[in-house]
């Protein structure tokens, strides 16, 4: 539908950050460069993706709510109280795995294909529901695995299924640095820390308890297992098998990758996705406003709160 909202989205060089006041639940996505599997699993690389994520949770104070790692991108999903806070965590996040991947994977290039994607989810259960249960869905949905849980590399599902906690180290690279100015034999996790990822329920389920709400996201798995068991048996496709992803080259790419346009926001009404697509137009209309007054020498300029003025600091609330 072309309305006066996609021409607003169109006429922007790419969206402003938008975090409704008092927080949400926002489903982020980033790609490597090229699609290349430079995150192909390996316990060496799960480590420090855990050690990197779980640092940047206990540091910036976000809540996961569900994780996936495939080759060439991952997901998230994270419960934030600000843009703010969701920047600082994706900055020392992506900037962290861009440095200690890619000296794993001897990519010495340009990691990331383009800043993160971080796209709202409403307030609805139905919508949280259904972000959570296609986050789980990863391995099985490119035909990868037959099931989520066998997927070799980090993926919530086996969290939710096993309840076990998931763990990692943090290395500190600037020790690791000064012992071998000094000439010193160390192995590889002397100047390692570990660090422990926790899951946070969908804020929608935040009152339910712990075992109640991760029974209910393994049963999302069950769902998962048994709808790709279907499609198994009606094309007669088979996944390409946990062998065959170990075995791929970091460096290598797919010959194809999928590119679809993404919402701006995930919602399971009309009502609700229309309630947030003004709250951000008039967001976006603020800024403007502000920017060109700016731009005017008029350094009274108000920016919206939750905004990144440019060359200004943060607004907060």
């Amino acid at each position: 539908m072309r309305d006066g909202f996609s021409v607003l989205l169109e006429g922007m060089s790419r969206k402003l950050r938008f975090v409704p006041e008092g927080g949400a639940l926002v489903e982020v996505t980033c790609r490597t460069i090229h699609g290349r599997l430079l995150l192909r699993p390996s316990q060496q690389l799960d480590e420090i993706v855990v050690g990197i994520l779980a640092r940047a949770q206990r540091t910036f104070q976000v809540r996961c709510c569900g994780y996936c790692f495939l080759g060439n991108h991952y997901h998230l999903l994270l419960d934030v109280d600000s843009a703010r806070q969701l920047a600082k965590f994706m900055g020392y996040v992506n900037s962290n795995l861009a440095r200690e991947v890619g000296r794993l994977a001897d990519w010495r290039d340009k990691f990331w294909s383009r800043r993160y994607q971080a796209i709202l989810v409403s307030a609805e259960e139905g919508a949280q529901r259904e972000r959570l249960k296609y986050v789980l869905s990863h391995g099985p949905k490119e035909g990868l695995v037959e099931r989520p849980g066998e997927w070799p590399g980090l993926h919530a599902a086996k969290d939710f299924v096993e309840g076990r906690a998931v763990e990692g180290y943090w290395f500190d690279r600037t020790q690791e640095y000064a012992a071998k100015r000094r000439r010193e034999s160390f192995d590889r996790l002397r100047f390692a820390t570990r660090e422990t990822l926790t899951l946070s329920p969908l804020p929608c389920w935040k009152n339910l308890s712990e075992a109640v709400w991760r029974q209910r996201a393994a049963a999302l798995v069950a769902e998962i297992e048994e709808e790709f068991a279907a499609q198994r048996v009606r094309t007669g496709k088979q996944p390409l098998g946990v062998a065959a992803v170990l075995g791929q080259h970091p460096h290598d790419r797919p010959q194809r990758s999928k590119k679809s346009p993404a919402p701006f926001v995930h919602a399971a009404s009309r009502q609700i996705r229309r309630e947030l697509y003004e709250a951000y137009r008039g967001f976006v209309a603020i800024y403007r406003t502000a920017a060109e007054k700016l731009r005017a020498g008029d350094p009274t300029a108000r920016f919206p709160a939750g905004s990144f003025p440019p060359a200004l600091p943060y607004v907060a609330a």
